[in-house]
């Protein structure tokens, strides 16, 4: 029996018809790997990030549409990068074979999970994703405001200025009637 892959069947070796999904998969994993060993690291590194986004393709498919936190995509710069949102993200290790999964934060980069295998990777995003939606529910959640309950009603401010005015005039007059008797 003949290989799929020599010979251009469609068959797989077990007699199952070969998805061209799987075809593509394995062609981007060869060409990653010929690619990765020969001169065009950035062009290998960007390869293995697009075989890590199609595989969380499930993953993503999951999410509600209403929660918005999440903005997945492959950034092309001088390092390539996989964003899962705006803090988290995939890059390549320095062999450029290992998937490095770091978040940003205040006191600097954290390292969340590195693995060669992708199936691993899945399931470390997976893990944050799934706390990333409990925090998020969590902000969301009303507080209810404590309400203040008083045994005492407050009184108004007008018997208070009353009271100040009245006392006011009379130590006004006081002081009146004593300079007044002084200067007899």
């Amino acid at each position: 029996m003949s290989d799929a892959h020599t010979t251009g069947t469609n068959l797989a070796v077990d007699g199952k018809p070969m998805r061209l999904r799987d075809a593509l998969r394995q062609a981007r994993i060869e060409a990653a790997d010929r690619t990765g060993v020969v001169v065009d690291l950035r062009d290998a590194e960007v390869a293995r990030l697009e075989i890590l986004n199609e595989a969380l393709d499930p993953l993503f498919a999951q999410i509600p549409d209403q929660v918005d936190i999440f903005d997945r995509g492959i950034s092309q710069g001088v390092t390539p990068r996989l964003w899962i949102d705006i803090v988290a993200h995939v890059l390549m290790g320095r062999d450029k074979r290992i998937y490095r999964f770091v978040q940003d934060t205040r006191y600097g980069r954290i390292v969340l999970a590195e693995s060669h295998d992708v199936a691993k990777l899945v399931d470390a995003i997976t893990d944050y994703i799934a706390r990333r939606m409990i925090e998020r529910e969590h902000a969301l959640v009303a507080t209810p405001m404590p309400v203040s309950v008083d045994d005492k009603p407050r009184r108004s401010g007008f018997w208070t200025f009353a009271f100040g005015f009245i006392v006011g005039v009379a130590a006004l007059f006081g002081f009146a009637l004593f300079a007044a008797l002084r200067s007899f």
